[in-house]
């Protein structure tokens, strides 16, 4: 069984960000970076299939020179090998770019199954699942909670409202968006690190490929939030304030 993996590189959760001169993207000089969390999850679910069913788990990742080591990284924890589509200022293409330049990367290898992320920690866009599976031609399915490998197919579990869930199988090959906290994360160990150091990753370019950016939509600007104090009374009895308050902290601040 051959799974591909998706994974972006990301500004790390705790890096300080500031706008860079363009006001369109942020400054990265001098920033950490990491593994697309969601991402993470997909490469988990990747690695158990393939503790289960056997077969070959191989990165596909889309970004600069240093993307190399958010691939390293994925490599160390147990993938056979990657793809690095080598491509500077990345930001300049919107997600059907990026998803063209991953489905040109993909098409030969023939995968019987795909895993992305359900979404990236910097953009939040939440749709390069889908549009991928579009461009490739494979059903797809996402917010995926478990995967269970069939003969010729994925039996999965999906992540409704309200605490509904869908189980539905799909004929493979096929794509699955993944959920965070499918799996418990693993960390590399001191003898994945050195096998990385000796697995193969293929570097190809978007002019390689014949791929150019054609942006249907483009970031505008960027900006931090503004930061602003409101007071609000709540009136009534206590019990009438309570309630007030409990449906403003779970519908406007959402944080219960």
């Amino acid at each position: 069984m051959k799974i591909l993996v998706a994974v972006k590189q990301v500004p790390a959760r705790d890096a300080p960000l500031r706008i860079d001169a363009s006001g369109r993207w942020i400054q990265e000089d001098g920033l950490s970076f990491e593994i697309n969390e969601p991402d993470a999850y997909a490469l988990e679910a990747a690695l158990q299939l393939k503790e289960k069913h056997g077969g070959e788990v191989v990165v596909v990742s889309a970004g600069p020179a240093r993307a190399a080591q958010a691939i390293r990284e994925a490599l160390a924890k147990g993938a056979d090998r990657a793809i690095h589509v080598d491509q500077e200022r990345l930001e300049n293409w919107d997600t059907l770019g990026v998803a063209g330049l991953l489905a040109r990367a993909m098409e030969s290898e023939k995968a019987d199954l795909i895993l992305t992320g359900l979404q990236s920690d910097d953009l939040g866009y939440g749709q390069m699942g889908c549009v991928l599976a579009e461009l490739l031609g494979l059903p797809h399915a996402t917010i995926i909670m478990q995967v269970e490998k069939l003969d010729g197919a994925v039996k999965v579990k999906r992540e409704l409202e309200d605490g509904w869930f869908q189980n539905l199988e799909l004929p493979l090959p096929a794509l699955l968006a993944v959920q965070s906290g499918i799996g418990k994360l693993r960390y590399a160990t001191l003898m994945g690190i050195k096998r990385a150091k000796t697995k193969e990753i293929r570097r190809v370019t978007a002019a390689e490929m014949g791929v150019e950016p054609a942006p249907a939509i483009e970031i505008a600007r960027v900006y931090l939030p503004p930061k602003s104090k409101q007071t609000e009374l709540l009136e009534g009895s206590p019990k009438e304030a309570a309630q007030k308050l409990v449906e403003r902290l779970r519908f406007v601040a959402r944080v219960i």
